[in-house]
């Protein structure tokens, strides 16, 4: 008798850490499965923000060519063509990835205006929300 519930205790043992090998080996192919999916949406991100960044060039050297070159309106358009030309480098350079490390840096180095401007915009979206 004591012979038969040691088999049996073993047996359940054994079934058990072959469940939790099964329950490890699934968990890590979810794990590896979620890593691919985010790897390749950031990676659509960032070639997406490099196609904006391109297209902000474009329309950048659209603006410089057929504004006038003099006066406050021609300084103006220059000012302008220039932000976009700037801001299509830096989307083509960072992308979305550097976009999120870079805002996360500002966060960091202000953290008190940063928790000013959230609340801000939470009471901007509450009064928008309201009515």
């Amino acid at each position: 008798m004591a012979n038969t519930s040691t088999r049996k205790d073993e047996g359940a043992e054994q079934g058990m850490k072959h469940a939790q090998q099964a329950g490890a080996d699934a968990a890590g192919k979810v794990k590896e499965a979620a890593r691919s999916a985010g790897e390749a949406l950031t990676s659509a991100a960032d070639a997406g923000a490099s196609a904006v960044g391109g297209g902000m060039k474009s329309l950048a050297d659209t603006v410089r060519s057929n504004a006038p070159s003099e006066g406050m309106i021609g300084t103006a358009a220059s000012t302008v063509a220039k932000g976009l030309e700037q801001g299509g480098r830096y989307l083509q350079k960072e992308g979305v990835t550097g976009m999120a490390e870079d805002f996360t840096d500002l966060i960091r180095r202000n953290p008190i205006p940063a928790v000013l401007v959230g609340i801000g915009i939470g009471f901007l979206l509450a009064q928008l929300t309201r009515s």
